[in-house]
């Protein structure tokens, strides 16, 4: 299998060269980094290298339903699995090809990003492409040294509490937030990557409505060693799942409730390990299909 970095190294290169024009540093003076779409052609034709006959999106009446709702006032999140570095830009590009509203729902997405995301200048350029809004995850300042790490602490708790006040006014605007529950991609060698961050159950409290979106398929595997440019292709068919629009409120209640009855006590974890299973749920689902149409191709 051929690594990103090195079949894709010309596109790498215009990506980076293209996103250099633009002030790509983060700060609590800049959380909210809007797409720079200019970028877009470049990723898209890598998708289109890569990805197989049957990729596409299914349950866009469930996303066109969450965005009405957006538009209505109320505060809205996707939540999807995550399997791989290609798993945002692929979404990106197949909403915008999907006739039935998808670009008005593209259009909405703003993504919770990580701060190493921007730490590398290459991965920092390619994320440039989508709108996304920055946090410092709560994870990684838990361990940062007190004294050792004392300026990173205090810019990391600076930029989440700017992230927060802008996440405040992106709510009611008509905007999709979309985080991955997980916080990373999943790892087969390392199981805990597939249990959600305990943090998601905050933004399930203080959001209206959600949707879960399964993801089947991964364009990039990833490695144990080397960065994520260094993510091995593997061309597959990728599809998107969107659930029905759910009430936070009444997920969260009904999970909790659960948790209490079954004497656990840490409720905000079993919420969030409640949504894991639901997108595990959706995603063997889907698979078995997937696999079918995988043989087909093959033969």
């Amino acid at each position: 299998m051929e690594m990103l970095s090195e079949a894709y190294k010309d596109i790498i290169a215009q990506v980076v060269r293209i996103a250099k024009t633009k002030n790509l540093s983060v700060t609590e003076d800049n959380v909210y980094q809007k797409a720079n779409k200019e970028l877009l052609p470049l990723i898209d034709n890598m998708f289109v290298d890569i990805a197989l006959p049957g990729s596409g999106i299914y349950g866009i009446e469930n996303l066109n339903a969450l965005l009405e709702k957006a538009n209505e006032g109320a505060s809205c999140l996707l939540l999807l699995e995550h399997y791989s570095n290609f798993d945002l830009p692929a979404f990106s590009y197949l909403l915008r090809r999907e006739p039935d509203g998808g670009k008005e729902v593209e259009d909405a997405i703003v993504a919770i990003a990580g701060m190493k995301l921007s730490a590398d200048p290459i991965v920092s350029a390619f994320t440039a492409a989508y709108s996304r809004l920055v946090i410092y995850p709560s994870r990684s300042l838990f361990h940062l040294d007190p004294v050792k790490d004392k300026e990173e602490r205090i810019q990391g708790n600076a930029i989440n509490r700017a992230s927060m006040k802008v996440l405040n006014e992106l709510k009611t605007q008509g905007k999709l937030v979309l985080v991955f529950p997980a916080g990373t991609r999943y790892r087969p060698w390392e199981p805990s990557t597939k249990r959600g961050v305990r943090e998601i159950d905050s933004y399930i409290k203080s959001f209206d409505y959600m949707c879960f979106i399964a993801v089947n398929g991964e364009l990039l595997r990833v490695r144990e060693e080397g960065n994520m440019m260094d993510d091995f292709i593997t061309p597959d068919i990728l599809q998107y799942t969107a659930g029905p629009v759910t009430s936070t409120a009444e997920f969260r209640s009904h999970h909790r409730a659960k948790a209490e009855a079954a004497g656990i006590d840490d409720k905000k974890q079993a919420v969030v390990d409640a949504i894991m299973a639901e997108l595990e749920i959706m995603h063997n689902h889907v698979e078995a299909e997937r696999q079918e149409l995988l043989e087909k191709i093959k033969h």
